[in-house]
């Protein structure tokens, strides 16, 4: 039996990868009248009075939804919402099992923004936080946004912010193996969709350098016509010279190369015009350019989205723990600054003592990664004045 048709079997056997437990014991009349009615009165008369005490007597504080409109599921595009649902699950299960942070699954059935938009804020109430997956750029920025200005919980958009932080928790390890000094590095992108432009926002706020952002068409610059809204915010702070041309172009002199993009578009000839390359080729299941070839190109630190190579750089590492922060704090947003503190937390995981060019990265099963994002969210939160509640360690 092949890889396929196992996971097809495991699906079917499954039936869906997680489920609803309860919490509270209901095996006898009078537990019933304390979990049900009558005694549930009690805490919904309290929660009426201030409606912060949802966080104490219901399981909000702990709650995070997963939605998507199924879009732009993993690497399958628009394949609608009912399509999408095995990944909601399997993103729940992960917020479970690797920070024990209570996630549901939740696949709305349109693609207007306006509608997605009331939806989800609607629902909001019963959430301590909503993770957007897997909805189509340019659409995702706007319903992101949107749902910032009208929800008092925190929105993140897993395929944008959570890429971008773990790119940038791998690139301040590996700038360290290459003795590159962060603020002078040339950094391309390729592609300028969600995490293409998440990853270019993040490290130019975390100081890395000059940012050169490509799509299908090239290089990216301010005032080019046909970009999305997305696209013309990143051109704003990107590409300091102005240039134009195309990615092999913008490869010649570069330190270091990101592809959320499409499989084989970059060549170990374009590796070589690099400077001690770092290249994350992250396009799944093929990457922009396979790990021997970059490294046959001169290439020093290669990492993919790849589980059978070094450096995988997977997004599990980010939202268990971040969102356990958030919650444990009960911040009204997720700024910058919390996303920029996910990225050293991260790379804080890896010693200076086991760095190296095959490892500049934590693995996704390292049970250190999401406490030590989540403390560091959940102190950058308090410090912004975002929290509700005051920090305490999380264990």
């Amino acid at each position: 039996m092949d890889k396929k048709e196992y996971a097809i079997q495991k699906h079917k056997e499954w039936r869906g990868k997680i489920e609803v437990v309860p919490r509270a014991p209901i095996t006898n009349m009078e537990e019933l009248a304390v979990a049900y009615t009558p005694g549930v009165a009690e805490p919904c008369l309290l929660i009426a009075k201030d409606e912060e005490l949802a966080y104490d007597y219901t399981r909000k504080g702990n709650l995070v939804a997963v939605i998507t409109d199924g879009s732009a599921v993993l690497g399958l595009g628009d394949i609608g919402p009912s399509a999408g649902m095995p990944v909601m699950e399997g993103k729940c299960a992960l917020f479970k099992s690797f920070a024990d942070v209570d996630a549901f699954p939740l696949c709305v059935d349109t693609k207007d923004v306006d509608t997605l938009v009331r939806t989800i804020a609607l629902i909001s109430k019963s959430f301590g936080g909503i993770n957007l997956e897997d909805i189509a750029a340019p659409r995702c920025f706007e319903v992101e946004r949107r749902l910032k200005e009208v929800c008092d919980i925190p929105i993140f958009h897993d395929d944008q912010h959570g890429t971008a932080i773990v790119v940038g928790a791998a690139l301040l390890n590996a700038v360290k193996v290459t003795k590159k000094k962060m603020g002078d590095l040339r950094v391309v992108i390729n592609g300028a969709g969600a995490a293409g432009v998440a990853i270019g926002k993040q490290l130019i706020a975390m100081g890395f350098g000059n940012i050169i952002m490509c799509d299908i068409n090239g290089i990216i610059c301010e005032g080019d016509e046909g970009l999305n809204p997305g696209q013309e915010d990143i051109s704003r702070i990107s590409n300091r010279g102005h240039e134009h041309g195309k990615l092999a172009d913008a490869l010649k002199g570069a330190d270091i190369f990101v592809g959320v993009s499409k499989p084989n578009l970059v060549t170990k000839e374009m590796v070589a015009g690099m400077k001690d390359g770092i290249v994350f080729a992250m396009a799944n299941p093929v990457p922009e350019i396979m790990p021997d070839e970059a490294k046959a190109g001169g290439a020093v630190v290669v990492g993919t989205g790849r589980s059978d190579y070094p450096n995988q750089i997977n997004n599990v590492l980010v939202f268990p723990g971040l969102f356990k922060g958030v919650l444990a704090v009960r911040a009204r947003d997720i700024t910058d600054g919390m996303k920029i503190a996910a990225s050293h937390a991260i790379a804080s995981v890896v010693s200076e003592e086991k760095l190296t060019p095959e490892f500049v990265i934590p693995t996704s099963f390292d049970k250190r990664v999401a406490l030590v994002v989540a403390n560091a969210v959940a102190r950058q939160a308090v410090k912004e004045g975002i929290n509700r509640v005051p920090y305490m360690e999380i264990k």
